[in-house]
């Protein structure tokens, strides 16, 4: 053995040897040898302070997701992940002894013991697993407006949607619940109360975000919106002592991106809200994986990033260590790269000028090493290898170390279909989630104030119509005298006769006699 190979020993050594409970992730490579006494660990007390699997298409990195997945099962840690391809159902049942195993075990000397774990299936179409659901209210106005690709204006129109909804203490369930106050707000009496205090919303943005609200529905998705939404601290099962191993299976939904990287999200924060301040703990109460983690980050508003940016920061206090996943840390905005303070790399690949320029800002994100030139390192591991960086118990850097993974104990791939029902149709998160409830929402009481403003104005418009009806039969018809006239000519008749009786009759009976003032034939 060379002074090189014993100094690179000693220095992993140093650097990695574990003080508390640690994940071992394999041993330390140099010039090409494996070198089994260079153990490197990872310290749980440390998982809380996050970190990033990264790597080009078929590099390991989702069997690096499962090593690390088992070992904190068996360390009573629980895990949640993401299943893209929906073959991560085989960490259930113990894997098997193969010529490549049996290798990779020599070069480690490490003898490798098959093992199952326990896992929960869930699924966002409720179609792979449990359904796993979120009300539209816990999502919130933010990451809806990513899940929908709302521009700046739209996203200001979700935001007052919310608010409104809000203050008249109407809960946003489902979907429908958010079309109706879209629909009620952007016309008629909606309108026009939300104007002076929110502001007006214009026909054409409320168009666009009901067609794109349609779009989610249309693609069978509407279901992970509503109740019973997931119970965040379903999570955290453990059985026999081994953290339960969730996974998201999205096989069916992975032209979806958006969507379920915006969920996981949702979760998250619904994590961070809901869970109490712990502190450092000697080990996290859960491991929460981000698959395909680029996907979050495109296209994301500085409102996006910066609660992504809080969450990470401050949800370690809370016990919970997030690792991201993703091809390059480039994908990974700066101002939450550096929270990441466990690093797994695997090969990375410069065959294009963004893949030389990716290699090299990758490279200036590790400390210097004595041992190895980083880039070059970089394209030449192997699958199962990778370049590991991570903090020891006192929180401080290890050395960078080529490293040869050691390999997961379960099956490293799906489950048969007969099994994978079974263990779906056993679970007792599947009956549990299996039923929708409709609790009044939004969509209710609006339509009941619908419905009133719809009968009063009705009622309004049937005693004006009867009074304009009254006022028709009132009238005369053609060649007949109003009531008025007939009494206005009654009057005038019976005036008119009295005058002509007078006047026939007045000589007789309205005249009177003079009396004679003298006597004689012809006194006056």
């Amino acid at each position: 053995m060379s002074d090189l190979s014993s100094k690179f020993i000693e220095k992993i050594k140093a650097s990695y040897a574990p003080q508390g409970s640690s994940i071992y992730l394999g041993a330390g490579i140099l010039g090409g040898s494996v070198y089994s006494d260079a153990e490197v660990n990872l310290s749980l007390k440390m998982m809380n302070r996050h970190g990033l699997i990264a790597g080009a298409t078929g590099t390991g990195k989702t069997r690096t997701l499962q090593l690390l997945a088992e070992q904190l099962s068996d360390a009573g840690v629980p895990v949640f992940m993401l299943d893209v391809k929906g073959d991560l159902s085989g960490l259930n049942q113990p894997g098997s002894i193969n010529p490549k195993i049996e290798e990779r075990a020599a070069q480690l000397n490490k003898t490798f013991t098959p093992t199952g774990f326990p896992i929960e299936v869930f699924s966002l179409s409720g179609k792979l697993g449990a359904q796993m659901r979120a009300t539209v209210l816990e999502f919130g106005p933010t990451l809806l407006s990513k899940v929908l690709d709302l521009n700046d204006t739209q996203a200001g129109v979700m935001a007052v949607i919310f608010k409104y909804a809000d203050d008249n203490k109407m809960p946003i369930i489902d979907l429908n619940d958010l079309k109706k106050l879209l629909s009620y707000l952007s016309a008629g009496a909606g309108a026009k109360e939300i104007k002076e205090s929110y502001g007006s919303i214009s026909g054409a943005t409320s168009s666009t975000i009901l067609r794109k609200i349609v779009a989610i529905e249309q693609q069978g998705l509407a279901g992970m919106f509503g109740e019973k939404s997931f119970d965040a601290d379903d999570l955290f099962e453990r059985i026999d002592g081994k953290g339960v191993i969730s996974l998201l299976n999205i096989a069916d939904v992975q032209n979806q991106p958006v969507l379920y990287s915006t969920f996981l999200l949702s979760l998250l924060a619904e994590l961070f809200n809901t869970l109490p301040e712990v502190g450092d703990l000697d080990k996290p109460k859960l491991v929460f994986f981000f698959d395909e983690a680029h996907l979050l980050f495109n296209n994301s508003s500085k409102t996006f990033l910066e609660q992504i940016e809080t969450i990470i920061r401050l949800i370690r206090s809370k016990g919970v260590g997030v690792f991201f996943c993703t091809q390059a840390p480039t994908d990974i905005p700066q101002s939450v790269l550096s929270q990441l303070g466990n690093r797994v790399q695997h090969a990375l690949r410069a065959f294009t000028p963004n893949d030389v320029d990716a290699l090299r800002k990758t490279v200036n994100t590790y400390p210097k090493s004595d041992f190895y030139e980083i880039d070059k390192v970089l394209t030449a591991l192997g699958t199962g290898q990778a370049l590991v960086t991570v903090l020891n118990e006192k929180g401080i850097p290890t050395e960078v170390s080529a490293t040869m993974l050691t390999p997961p104990r379960a099956v490293m791939g799906p489950l048969t279909s007969a099994d994978f029902e079974r263990l779906v149709n056993a679970s007792a998160m599947y009956n549990k989630y299996k039923e929708t409830s409709d609790p009044e929402s939004a969509y209710d009481i609006l339509t009941k104030r619908i419905n009133e403003q719809t009968a009063a104005e009705e009622q309004v418009k049937a005693e004006a119509d009867a009074k304009e009806q009254e006022a028709i039969d009132s009238k005369p018809k053609p060649g007949e005298k109003s009531l008025v006239e007939q009494v206005m000519g009654a009057t005038i008749t019976r005036q008119i006769g009295k005058e002509i009786v007078r006047g026939i009759f007045g000589m007789l009976t309205g005249k009177k006699t003079r009396t004679r003032s003298g006597g004689g034939l012809f006194g006056l």
